[in-house]
């Protein structure tokens, strides 16, 4: 039968799960979880062997602000989108909830910019340390509330600590100048100093890799936080919010609000408009990010946006098809198609176009499996929500309506409402809407090219520029590419770019900024020219 578990904010050592005509204790001032019996036969296997065994103090359902656990009016349901039975209850912060979080961060900051390099550092490896301990039970908190199949979920975390352990080692490498003027009687310094308070709002695609990149950067400058994570998974940003107590971060310092797709508008406006918050932090959507920018610029704050992409993947006829096609799988398919730098269009040169097509579905067909992310061998999870398969369906069919051929997948995969087929389709022209909107699922829409100069034309051609990829074996031309692409990032015969060394960050109307890296850090600094005289 369908099972509703709920997550609970008690002092039990172990989480406490509910099961049909059984009703939760209340928390005091709390709701009662609905009770009931089942809506019927689950199509997946539920999650009691993914989280029944996860410590309840790394279960939060409460707002985290200035070091304590507070409840807010009402709560709002988490949901697991591979089954849609509600995974837990979490504080629906309203306004009043996010003006206090930024109060106690700007307390907080008055006091952690003080704080030495050395000390910051070592917090920050400390928190480093407690998601490496903890690895496991944070994996299964990201497939329970996104979906994500269990191994990349644990690739996740590991990606995500490894943000902490840099901005660590790069929180006393904050240095600055001394400039030699004209003046025999002068001197002249550069220091850096942290931004102030940032306020932080993060995707559900990756919600604990996309905080880390953000809260390692601007606590290791001595910046502090208010974090607001995406409506669909809040857990792992309230599973972050415990390690980061647990390792001694200092109350205020990093402060999550969680908030319904109801609250989200009003409170993301409060605490980017708030006077006290001097920086704005966000990935998610370019229509987004564009309300962001115009709260911004009413108080002239700093931002760094990660917004939209439509990532060309471009395989000319020099290219190695076994290299194209691995790469091809890693970049369109990993966490179901679900990230902002998976390949949107593949271009593919005529003389190498038909090999590469069968090479593709073939690898489709024996490398991808549909399943709850729990299950083992699952590579394809649920997409995030009903409307997410909505757009990649819309797709499709405006695609085949338009000439397009379905070489493998393109229906609703039979699990659930949330599973789509992964889909490649042949004869895919540029009047699509696959080729000029970001899909966001496992649609690869094959567009034939004949000339290299063609190629560059067809991928510069859209107003966003977060990653492009292409296969080459022509040194020339891999220069010639590699500089022409309208992109922030290039992966040369490479499908995974992401890493925690190198910047991060697009152009055009995929952002502004840059994260991860030694350049991350800077977001979160002003330069101060001080100017000493009377030497």
């Amino acid at each position: 039968m369908a099972t509703c578990f709920w997550l609970r904010s008690s002092g039990a050592r172990r989480l406490g799960w509910t099961f049909p005509g059984c009703r939760l204790r209340p928390r005091a001032g709390g709701p009662v979880a609905a009770s009931g019996p089942a809506p019927g036969p689950a199509p997946l296997r539920g999650y009691a062997g993914g989280l029944a065994n996860l410590s309840a103090a790394l279960l939060r359902t409460d707002s985290f602000v200035g070091g304590r656990w507070l409840p807010a009016a009402a709560t709002f349901p988490v949901q697991d989108p591979a089954s849609g039975v509600a995974v837990g209850m979490v504080a629906d912060c309203g306004v009043p909830e996010a003006r206090a979080a930024v109060r106690a961060a700007y307390e907080a900051f008055c006091s952690w910019r003080g704080v030495s390099a050395k000390e910051r550092s070592s917090l920050l490896r400390k928190w480093y340390d407690l998601m490496i301990k903890n690895k496991d039970d944070l994996a299964k908190i990201i497939t329970a509330e996104s979906g994500k199949p269990l191994k990349e979920a644990q690739g996740e975390i590991l990606y995500s600590a490894l943000f902490l352990e840099w901005f660590s080692e790069e929180a006393r490498r904050v240095y600055g100048d001394i400039i030699y003027t004209s003046a025999r009687d002068k001197r002249a310094l550069v220091l850096k100093q942290p931004v102030g308070v940032a306020a932080v709002i993060t995707p559900w695609n990756f919600p604990s890799a996309m905080i880390t990149r953000k809260v390692g950067a601007a606590l290791a400058a001595g910046c502090t936080v208010v974090v607001k994570p995406a409506e669909d998974t809040p857990f792992s940003a309230l599973a972050l919010a415990e390690l980061a107590s647990q390792a001694g971060i200092p109350p205020g310092v990093y402060n999550v609000i969680p908030c319904s797709r109801k609250n989200a508008k009003e409170v993301g406006e409060v605490i980017c408009t708030d006077p006290l918050v001097s920086k704005i932090s966000f990935t998610g959507s370019t229509t987004t990010g564009k309300v962001l920018l115009h709260h911004a610029a009413n108080s002239v704050k700093r931002v760094s946006m990660e917004l939209g992409g439509l990532a060309p993947f471009i395989v000319f006829d020099s290219a190695n098809v076994d290299q194209a096609v691995a790469g091809a799988m890693a970049s369109k398919f990993r966490n179901t198609g679900q990230t902002c730098v998976c390949s949107n269009r593949f271009l593919v040169q005529r003389g190498i176009h038909d090999a590469f097509v069968k090479a593709f579905a073939e690898a489709i067909k024996k490398n991808l499996r549909v399943g709850n992310g729990f299950e083992e061998g699952t590579t394809q999870g649920p997409l995030i929500n009903e409307k997410a398969v909505e757009k990649v369906e819309k797709q499709v069919n405006d695609a085949v309506c338009k000439g397009a051929t379905i070489v493998t997948g393109g229906k609703r995969h039979q699990l659930g409402k949330n599973f789509f087929e992964p889909t490649l389709l042949s004869n895919v022209t540029q009047d699509m809407l696959c080729s000029h909107e970001e899909t966001f699922g496992p649609l690869a829409p094959v567009i034939k090219f004949d000339t290299e100069e063609e190629a560059i034309a067809i991928a510069n051609a859209a107003d966003v520029g977060l990653a492009g990829y292409f296969y080459s074996q022509d040194p020339a031309q891999i220069w010639r590419v590699a500089e022409q692409l309208e992109v922030g990032m290039v992966g040369v015969n490479e499908g995974l770019i992401s890493s925690v060394e190198c910047p991060f960050g697009g152009v055009k109307q995929s952002g502004l900024g840059r994260e991860g890296s030694k350049y991350g850090i800077d977001e979160y600094l002003e330069l101060k020219y001080v100017c000493y005289g009377g030497l």
